[in-house]
Parts: structure tokens; C-alpha cells; sequence
């Protein structure tokens, strides 16, 4: 997910201190609402640890009750190692190296994890999983969906040197709340 619509000057004139608009939090409200309806919601959510990318994710996290889903889920069948809360990782900001992460957690059987974070970024992150990237890039709060499944042994690798294979599960347009699906 791309952080929410955020100010475009922060009072302390530093990029990385540039909070949500009022709009960019309601916005990423109905987002995480769509989400949570359709029965994507995360049991994961790791995020860049710039404000608007940190704010975006505990929009999600407090609208889609993350902590509780995560406690019922462990409570079932176990979580995949997801804590629950958000978790900040610098790799999700600007110029991290977020292929790196999103192995990490495939590896660590993280299960329904959320990226926030931001662009040319995450469309390059898609296009390096999937082979392409967004058409017009990932929109403020847009979610873009992936399943990933790790190579086993003997298995056929991916075209990508990865060590998992990936494909698009869904788009979510943050301004229509369309849902795109292949």
C-alpha cells in the first residue's frame, strides 16, 4: 500500500516529517474499510518509518482491528509470526531496499503482510515480483495485492531470480474503490 495524500510541506520543512491531510486520513479509512470488507485484511503491516507512510499504516491497523483478527487467527491456527502491531522497517523508506523485505517476510512465514510505503518504490517492488508494474503507478493509498509462494526444492524457478514465485492477486483503486482482479 502507497501511504495516504499527505501535506505537501511539513512545519519542520523535512520531507520525512510530512504528516496525512485530513483528506489523506479518511481516504485511507474507506481504504482499509474496503479491504477489511472484502476479506483481504492483513495479519501484517510493516511500515516505512517516514509520518505519512507510519500514519497510513495505523489507519489500517486501528480500522481493521489488526491487533484482534491477529489474536483470533494465532488463537486457530497460528498467525505466520505476525505480532499484531505495526512494525517499522527503513527498508520502506525512500530508496530501501524493499525486495529484501518482502523475502524476509515470505521466509519468515509471514502470512497476509502489508507493505506501506512509497514511490517510484513500491511500483518498482511490483514490477521486480510480477514482471510489470501498476499502469499509472501506485496511487496515494492504492493497495496492490500479491501472492507469494516460495520455490521448493526441485521445483520450477521463476522466470525472475527469486527465490519465490509471484503473481497479481488484486488492485485496489483508492479514489473509485474499484477492485481489480486478473
Amino acid at each position: 500500500m502507497r501511504h495516504g495524500p499527505a501535506v505537501e510541506i511539513s512545519p519542520s520543512g523535512r520531507d520525512s516529517d510530512r504528516a496525512l491531510t485530513p483528506e489523506g486520513r479518511e481516504r485511507t479509512r474507506t481504504v482499509a474499510r474496503a479491504v477489511l470488507d472484502s476479506g483481504e485484511a492483513p495479519l501484517t503491516i510493516v511500515s516505512s518509518p517516514l509520518v505519512r507512510a507510519l500514519q497510513t499504516a495505523e489507519i489500517v491497523a486501528a480500522t481493521t482491528d489488526l491487533e484482534k483478527r491477529v489474536r483470533e487467527v494465532k488463537d486457530a491456527k497460528g498467525a505466520g509470526g505476525a505480532p499484531g502491531a505495526v512494525e517499522i522497517r527503513r527498508e520502506l523508506a525512500p530508496g530501501g531496499d524493499v525486495l529484501a523485505l518482502v523475502y524476509d517476510l515470505a521466509r519468515g512465514g509471514r502470512k497476509r503482510a502489508m507493505v506501506v510505503g512509497h514511490e517510484p518504490d513500491l511500483s518498482s517492488l511490483v514490477a521486480q515480483l510480477i514482471g510489470r508494474g501498476p499502469e499509472q503507478g501506485m496511487l496515494k493509498s492504492m493497495v496492490v495485492g500479491l501472492k507469494l509462494e516460495p520455490v521448493r526444492e526441485g521445483g520450477t524457478p521463476p522466470d525472475r531470480d527469486l527465490p519465490f514465485t509471484c503473481e497479481l492477486r488484486f488492485v485496489l483503486d483508492p479514489k473509485t474503490l474499484a477492485w481489480q482482479r486478473p
